[in-house]
């Protein structure tokens, strides 16, 4: 639809601070209903560039570093370690294991095999920690002066924990509360606008037949906006159909401009929720806002990811070579190479 709404909001007078803030908005929900079919029409390709070039890459590093799990595992059983040496290869060994546990680019064996380690490491840590509980409250049982200041430090680092964490819940259950109202404004000035546009064209009570099918059509496109919650193209339908019948000759009334404006800022946050829920399902290595990127520039930044994962491949091949061997491992643990 060609209609400018800002148009119909300027009629006479300098528009006020809230119809400029209206029509600020507007703009930026045309750029954002623009943005977001481009976003759609392109996700599917940029999905399946993504595929083409970074699936074969992660299939070659996860089999790379299952084979660094696998070798490890098979000389921490097969060779005598230090104690602070064997500390080491059992953080890298866990470590892998609960990095390829849900993998996909393994076969079933190997996974297998994955998941037993993982499951072994997952029991040494749970006894650790019953150990180190024990441990614990037998040095405050025994303990014939207890350090009462320290207490009272962590006391009061507990009180402060809680207390922030007070505020953080507050503020999150007023900007949900916020957002509530907001979704239930717009739900509420959907519906009014519907109403009034089914009222002035329903085609059931049109006689002329070339008028009623105009109208079917026009309450076809405003019963599809309805569904969709689009309340940006109701709102503009209803002012152009008014302007029509000279009803909407005069400025919208400044409590007029701040509910609607209310109810587009939420439809604005749904379109950006949407947007950024496309560039997500990208796995971006760095996220990046909607208003912020062009599709070039997820094209480049899907090329710098695969440049860096090959570079992560090489590395860990080398890492890889060392491994094999005893004395390999030996100098990594030294290096800190691990």
């Amino acid at each position: 639809m060609s209609f400018d709404l800002k148009v119909s909001l300027q009629q006479g007078a300098e528009p006020s601070a809230q119809q400029k803030k209206l029509n600020r908005l507007i703009d930026k929900i045309e750029q954002q209903k623009i943005s977001l079919a481009t976003w759609q029409n392109a996700q599917a390709e940029i999905q399946q560039h993504t595929r083409q070039k970074l699936m074969p890459v992660y299939h070659e590093l996860h089999e790379v570093l299952f084979q660094q799990l696998d070798q490890l595992w098979n000389l921490l059983h097969s060779h005598e370690f230090s104690k602070v040496d064997v500390q080491q290869l059992d953080e890298k060994i866990a470590q892998l294991a609960h990095m390829l546990k849900r993998s996909q680019m393994l076969t079933d064996e190997q996974l297998k095999l994955v998941q037993q380690i993982d499951s072994f490491y997952q029991q040494h840590a749970q006894q650790s920690i019953k150990k180190s509980k024990k441990v614990q409250s037998a040095k405050f049982e025994y303990s014939e002066r207890p350090d009462q200041n320290l207490e009272l430090e962590d006391e009061f680092e507990q009180y402060a924990a809680e207390q922030q964490q007070a505020r953080e819940k507050a503020k999150q259950l007023r900007q949900q509360q916020k957002r509530e109202q907001a979704e239930q404004l717009a739900a509420r000035s959907l519906k009014t606008v519907y109403l009034k546009i089914a009222a002035m064209i329903h085609p059931d009570r049109e006689l002329d037949e070339t008028k009623k099918e105009e109208k079917t059509e026009l309450f076809q496109q405003a019963s599809q906006a309805y569904e969709q919650q689009d309340l940006f193209y109701l709102l503009r339908l209803q002012l152009q159909l008014e302007q029509n019948k000279g009803v909407g000759a005069k400025e919208l009334s400044a409590e007029q401009v701040k509910f609607y404006k209310l109810a587009l800022d939420t439809q604005s946050q749904q379109l950006e929720s949407q947007i950024s829920e496309i560039l997500d399902s990208f796995q971006l290595a760095k996220k990046v806002k909607a208003e912020h990127v062009h599709m070039s520039d997820v094209y480049k930044a899907i090329d710098a990811d695969c440049a860096e994962l090959k570079q992560q491949v090489k590395w860990e091949k080398e890492r890889l070579k060392h491994m094999k061997k005893v004395s390999g491992v030996e100098m990594l643990l030294g290096y800190g190479a691990l």
